[in-house]
């Protein structure tokens, strides 16, 4: 994805700095600080889709995965996510609780080893725990 310079135009008539539903926001997208200053990328959104609620962002800093609870993020675009939380209340975030979430490293077993012929041939997917991630 190609962040395209604020104001313009990315189709559909909508432009970088328009507002769009937090289920379109994507993984990356630089979360800024009431300040503007960029204290980390979206990991993921968190909602509760049984009843159709915005719970938060996870984001990934320097120091990890942190959370942002849904009435600190103030606005979503396309090329940034706004939030109320000014500097240095953004450095001290916690970590998010709850079950660790996993993602398939799709390639893990790309090589030509062995290991990684027999992994493809048997279909075994390589889990990775978000935070083990660096």
């Amino acid at each position: 994805m190609t962040a395209l310079p604020s104001g313009k135009t990315g189709g559909a008539g909508l432009s970088d700095d328009t507002p769009i539903s937090y289920m379109a926001a994507a993984r990356g997208t630089p979360v800024l600080s009431s300040a503007g200053t960029q204290i980390g990328t979206l990991e993921h959104v968190l909602q509760v889709p049984e009843v159709d609620v915005f719970d938060g962002i996870v984001i990934a800093t320097e120091a990890g995965l942190r959370f942002i609870d849904a009435d600190d993020v103030q606005q979503i675009t396309r090329s940034h996510i706004m939030c109320s939380l000014d500097d240095t209340q953004a450095a001290q975030l916690q970590p998010p609780q709850g079950n660790p979430v996993y993602h398939v490293d799709a390639l893990a077993d790309s090589g030509h080893s062995l290991h990684d012929v027999l992994g493809r041939l048997f279909r075994r997917p390589h889990w990775i725990r978000e935070d083990d991630q660096s």
